[in-house]
């Protein structure tokens, strides 16, 4: 690219990014009963207009082969009349969700009189890049505004058509109900250095969130100069405890593996405890055989389980998104904790037992945004949990930990009342 068209690139990224700061200005203020009208009118403008973003969708799956995208690419691409019915409904939960903006999270009385409260507040400008998903173009514009922030979405060239069609009806419906005009930015240019300008704008933009594949974060990671809401994988455990109860334990492997496959909180690595081994994973083959899971284990499962290929080391660390789980019989809880905490990615680890002491233990010393204890992995949900949507999910500590919604969209500010008070 030329050093004038260069210049051109940072000049739209600098201006979008200003823009969207602005609004932020805006919606910051804006009342939830209208933040709610819009929500609620854009949902049945996306069915009123689904023929027109069906057109728009058919665009982009029909260039999908030329990007090198796998059926399973192509299928999370599509939109059909159904899909557009679960966006619809997704904006109308969003807009039944409590309004978190302008929240007294705390207060108190200072002896001088002064009123101290710790009120939330919108973070300002999220830039959101995500890949192929058309749907999570509408999921993040409808939780970014109801949360007050501008958001400038980037969503992959695969779903270009799809996600300017969706932008489109809501950027009309926002008209009608007063939000600011740059609300919401749909970054237009395909360029990817459009990322790396944007990643560069600290003072427009508040956080970077990226939603993707590892590559995708980790490149956002080292070029951003704000702060960034992400995970890198999903390798989820399930541990099978001695004391487990197997037939539970087969339903909460079976799910948490086959629910979905190409999902963050999908399980990717079994651990057995030896007591149980023996009539465990034969029972549990049989189950994953039928589904037409590969199995990847050490030796003792592979002596249980004769189909099962031989692990590597690089088996228990990966997040296959695939009918693919590795296993691994252990000798203790501690055993399988010290393996969770070498191989995992503090995603969501699930124990699966009956001695509520091990439990215990299992949730205090596993280090992971969520741990279940008899549940499946895939309940590590912003719906799921009764959280209400997700922009993603979070493995950091700082500022945001697991689903993050409404609330994880928001910081807080002081705000303090007085008559006249000075420091003496």
């Amino acid at each position: 690219m030329s050093a004038s068209s260069q210049t051109s690139l940072s000049d739209y990224c600098k201006e979008a990014a200003l823009r969207a700061k602005r609004a932020s200005v805006e919606l910051a203020q804006l009342p939830e009963v209208q933040k709610n009208a819009w929500l609620q009118e854009s949902a049945a403008a996306l069915r009123s207009r689904t023929s027109e973003l069906l057109l728009a969708n058919e665009k982009d799956v029909t260039a999908a082969p030329g990007y090198g995208l796998t059926p399973a690419e192509v299928d999370r691409l599509k939109l059909t009349t159904s899909r557009i019915e679960e966006i619809a409904v997704g904006m109308e939960a969003v807009a039944a969700l409590p309004d978190p903006v302008g929240e007294v999270i705390e207060s108190s009385v200072r002896p001088n009189g002064l009123q101290v409260l710790k009120t939330r507040v919108p973070l300002g400008v999220v830039f959101f890049i995500y890949e192929s998903r058309p749907n999570v173009t509408a999921d993040a514009a409808a939780i970014c505004v109801k949360s007050g922030n501008a958001v400038i979405l980037r969503g992959g060239k695969e779903a270009a058509h799809s996600s300017r069609a969706v932008v489109k009806i809501l950027q009309k419906v926002g008209q009608k109900h007063g939000l600011p005009a740059d609300a919401m930015h749909l970054v237009e240019t395909l360029d990817r250095d459009a990322v790396s300008h944007f990643l560069a704008l600290p003072e427009y933009i508040d956080v970077a969130i990226p939603r993707g594949g590892e590559g995708l974060i980790r490149r956002v990671v080292a070029e951003a100069k704000m702060p960034v809401i992400k995970h890198f994988t999903g390798n989820c455990h399930v541990y099978v405890d001695a004391s487990a109860d197997l037939a539970m334990a087969e339903r909460i492997v079976v799910n948490s593996k086959c629910h979905r496959y190409g999902v963050c909180n999908a399980c990717e690595s079994l651990l057995v405890h030896a007591k149980v081994a023996d009539k465990f994973l034969p029972l549990l083959g049989k189950a994953l055989a039928a589904r037409e899971v590969e199995i990847r284990g050490d030796e003792a499962t592979r002596r249980l389980v004769p189909a099962a290929k031989a692990v590597t080391e690089a088996d228990y660390a990966a997040e296959y998104l695939a009918p693919i789980i590795s296993v691994k019989v252990v000798a203790s809880l501690n055993e399988a904790i010290e393996h969770i905490s070498r191989y995992g990615s503090r995603h969501t680890d699930a124990i699966v037992t009956s001695d509520v002491t091990a439990a215990q233990q299992f949730t205090a010393q596993v280090d992971s945004a969520a741990v279940l204890v008899n549940a499946s992995t895939r309940f590590n949900d912003g719906f799921q949990l009764g959280l209400g949507a997700e922009i993603g999910i979070s493995t950091d500590k700082f500022h945001a930990r697991g689903p993050c919604g409404l609330k994880e969209l928001t910081t807080y500010k002081y705000v303090v009342l007085g008559d006249g008070q000075v420091r003496e």
